[in-house]
């Protein structure tokens, strides 16, 4: 099967116009009018693109597997989230090129959403998040999407829709790595009981701070420093350097409270 007949298939199956197809890779729809009918070929350039989008193995075109695109999104992934704290607007930088390359992928979208700053820019946030929604075939981003879709919402004072997206959202009551971390043995366990206690770490302490906002509001100031002490206290017990900037925070809100 030639490529031009192989981009249709695919097409089809995905069910999705030329005009669709041609919007999500960032070329012309005339271009995919001409693959298809076997007048052009796609730029080489553009195998990884269209092997990305349609979320398969694509070794017939132009011998690129979807493997080697996830492995070279995952450096630009990481080389961005070095900067995301730090750096956003270098974080950004680097998630804008590794677009260039490789144009509407998921994960790259999905990250560029942290960097995207959805309280000062909130309709930027709700036109990717919604676009990623509709898109995507992958649970974990559609979710991830749906969380900063609200909270641009909230950003722009519409409560309403921002409970509306976080409501799309499923409750589970356990995640991949726990049930790795029970079902395997060995350094398979290690690493998702590792990675899921730091994620678990962190929720306690983002919770814990909620809770403390809770009591400020409704004006029981010595509750709040209190839970924000427990939280505070707690960060050195597992001593990692990444909740640097919880304790630094926690500090700066505990004297303000008390000042208050």
């Amino acid at each position: 099967m030639n490529i031009g007949n192989k981009i249709r298939e695919l097409r089809k199956q995905r069910g999705i116009t030329q005009e669709q197809l041609a919007e999500n890779v960032g070329v012309s729809f005339q271009a995919v009018s001409k693959w298809e009918n076997n007048i052009a070929l796609p730029d080489i350039t553009l195998a990884p693109v269209l092997a990305s989008y349609f979320c398969i193995s694509m070794d017939e075109l132009f011998d690129f597997s979807l493997k080697e695109i996830e492995y070279e999104v995952e450096k630009i992934v990481q080389k961005a989230y070095e900067f995301r704290e730090s750096n956003p607007c270098e974080s950004k930088r680097i998630l804008d090129e590794g677009l260039k390359k490789y144009p509407e992928n998921d994960i790259l979208l999905n990250n560029l959403l942290y960097v995207m700053n959805y309280t000062q820019k909130p309709d930027g946030t709700i036109t990717l998040a919604t676009k990623l929604i509709e898109k995507t075939t992958q649970d974990e981003v559609k979710y991830d999407a749906l969380r900063f879709l609200a909270y641009a919402y909230k950003a722009k004072g519409d409560l309403k829709s921002a409970k509306a997206a976080i409501e799309q959202i499923p409750e589970i009551y356990f995640t991949k790595l726990t049930e790795l971390a029970y079902l395997m043995s060995g350094k398979e366990k290690f690493d998702a009981a590792e990675k899921q206690k730091w994620i678990s770490f962190e929720n306690l302490l983002q919770m814990m701070w909620k809770l403390a906002e809770y009591y400020e509001e409704t004006g029981e100031t010595e509750k709040a420093v209190a839970e924000t002490e427990k939280a505070l206290q707690l960060i050195p017990v597992l001593g990692n350097y990444r909740f640097d900037i919880y304790t630094d925070y926690f500090n700066k809100q505990i004297k303000r409270l008390k000042a208050e």
